[in-house]
């Protein structure tokens, strides 16, 4: 659960550090008060799109930090294990700075970490439910993975080993596309790679030959100088009253010494050692300078083949050895479009056998979707019966793709998609008598709010999610419906933590903690503020939301009434 948000410098929010509880929190407050900010401040900490306007006017950055803790067998440990990140006592402190120029810096338990991992990280720990999911819920492309996400237990291997398939099906429809390409395009093809081969070949390349051929230039165009530097150093060394000369003498003088203090012994063997190495080195140094060459030719011959080497390089890679991978894969290519006939007929029949098992993969996901929808429809009637949708009935469609999509006819892969072959869509009827119509044509702003919870309500259980947070789903609702609403909502936070905006007073009452959110104004500049309220404040505030204006009297006693049925509520669900 989120058990801390700290937030600072974010839109109107100057400061703020608010502890969360368990079970069903609420955030009320007059509109423009913040209460989606701080939820746009969750938002950008579980890895949403961040933007410098979230960054307090006149601030250098803004940041959001936040404390969760994690029961074990939590998919994140797993996550957190395979990236290095260390966790005590199952905790986890997600941070994300975001600067004046838009720039985010994101840590997961003080260690840096991408924009991509928070994101991965965040949708394990919290499902933000807003407008955007009752818009994703009035699109059929969602609906599949809706249905997928129920069926997630069954599905999951057998999806997998699916996309294994498919990917491997699109992989070989490219390679064969590809080989019936235009004929006087391959022809074209086969002449480029035959000359090119041709001209790297007569080259006689060699592995870092032109590595070795640039040293033997450098020393050949310095040849002169190098016998000059070499001639100069051993007539340093060897000769009359030369550095051996003078060195020889040391070691004659160290010698009697030493037979005279026999300390110096040690002394004497060191110069006489060095005396012999440093002999031994000049003739070797002599034997150097009879080494150096003066040839003309050899050098011209050098820069000719450089120059070659250059010109291919300028052609086919920045290496000797580039050049030769080209080579070789050009090879390869041409060896393929010169058989290309015999390579389709290869790669066709391995496509086919390859359909065969992307058919009977597809077979089975479409029977555990079929399963599944069974359930899942049975599911939701259920909770639709208690937010009073009793006479709706809901059912999910599943066919086959290629009946509504005519040209994938005469394209055997068009059949499939990456998650089989299947198009789900949620189907409804909402009133006794009428036909069965797309969810997408004909529900309202309020029965979409209730089948979205009522989706909810199924998967919280099986998500594993620390947190859920409701930003507004009580749209379009109203009289015991929102009634209704307010009891699905507290029983979603049996499994989960749940955090919720809401303007309606029923869901408010049902609220383990309340949050009030307000705004001042101090010095020309707005601050936003949240206090925990207490009973007798709770039972104001939802006055307030009853009437709208002004409390009176009546709308108090009505907002405690409220909070009595709230409390024998959760008192029968203990039961």
């Amino acid at each position: 659960m989120l058990i801390e948000l700290s937030i600072k410098h974010f839109a109107i929010i100057e400061e703020l550090t608010i502890p969360f509880e368990k079970g069903l929190t609420v955030l009320t407050g007059e509109t423009g008060a913040g209460k989606s900010i701080i939820i746009d401040a969750i938002g950008l900490l579980l890895g949403g799109r961040g933007s410098v306007e979230f960054v307090r006017h006149g601030e250098k950055r803004a940041e959001i930090e936040g404390l969760f803790s994690i029961e074990n067998e939590h998919p994140v440990l797993r996550k957190m294990e395979d990236l290095g990140i260390e966790i005590e006592e199952n905790m986890l402190i997600l941070r994300r700075d975001i600067n004046a120029q838009g720039k985010s810096i994101c840590r997961i338990n003080g260690k840096l970490v991408t924009l991509g991992i928070l994101r991965e990280i965040g949708q394990t720990l919290v499902d933000i439910h807003g407008q955007h999911e009752h818009q994703a819920l009035m699109q059929t492309e969602y609906h599949i993975s809706m249905l997928d996400s129920f069926a997630k237990d069954e599905l999951h291997s057998t999806l997998e080993e699916y996309q294994h398939l498919y990917g491997r099906l699109r992989s070989l429809q490219k390679q064969v596309k590809a080989l019936n390409e235009n004929e006087q395009e391959m022809a074209q093809k086969v002449d480029l790679f035959r000359y090119q081969l041709d001209e790297i070949g007569q080259a006689n390349l060699e592995p870092d030959e032109d590595v070795r051929l640039t040293e033997e230039r450098h020393k050949l165009s310095n040849s002169e100088k190098l016998y000059k530097t070499l001639q100069d150093g051993y007539e340093s060394l060897y000769g009359d009253g030369r550095g051996l000369d003078f060195l020889s003498n040391a070691v004659s003088h160290l010698e009697e010494a030493a037979s005279i203090d026999k300390s110096l012994a040690t002394l004497f063997e060191n110069v006489s050692n060095s005396y012999y190495l440093l002999e031994e080195a000049t003739f070797s140094l002599r034997d150097q300078i009879e080494d150096v060459e003066f040839d003309p030719n050899r050098l011209e011959m050098i820069e000719e083949r450089l120059d070659e080497i250059q010109r291919l390089k300028r052609k086919y890679g920045a290496t000797v050895e580039d050049i030769l991978e080209y080579a070789a894969k050009i090879e390869d290519e041409l060896d393929t479009l010169i058989h290309k006939d015999d390579r389709i007929q290869r790669l066709q029949e391995e496509l086919d056998s390859l359909l065969l098992d992307v058919a009977v993969e597809a077979k089975a996901i479409t029977e555990i979707r079929l399963k599944a929808a069974k359930k899942l429809t049975e599911a939701i009637h259920k909770q639709l019966k208690a937010l009073y949708m009793e006479k709706t009935v809901f059912d999910i469609r599943i066919q086959d793709r290629i009946s509504s999509k005519q040209e994938n006819l005469k394209n055997p892969v068009g059949h499939f998609g990456p998650n089989g072959k299947d198009e789900v869509e949620f189907f409804i009827a909402t009133n006794p008598g009428e036909p069965l119509k797309p969810l997408t044509k004909i529900a309202s702003g309020g029965e979409i709010s209730r089948i979205m919870l009522a989706l909810k309500s199924i998967f919280s259980s099986n998500q594993g999610l620390t947190s859920v947070i409701f930003d507004e789903v009580d749209t379009g609702v109203s009289g015991r419906v929102a009634q209704a609403i307010a009891e699905k909502i507290h029983g979603i936070s049996a499994n989960s933590q749940v955090l919720c905006i809401t303007h309606l007073p029923q869901v408010a009452a049902m609220a383990d903690t309340h949050l009030y959110i307000s705004k001042q104004e101090n010095e020309h500049r707005v601050k936003t503020s949240v206090t925990p309220l207490s009973m007798n404040e709770k039972a104001h505030e939802i006055a307030r939301m009853i009437s709208g204006v002004e409390v009176t009297e009546l709308t108090k006693k009505h907002a405690e009434e409220l909070l009595v049925l709230a409390a024998q509520h959760k008192k029968e669900m203990k039961s």
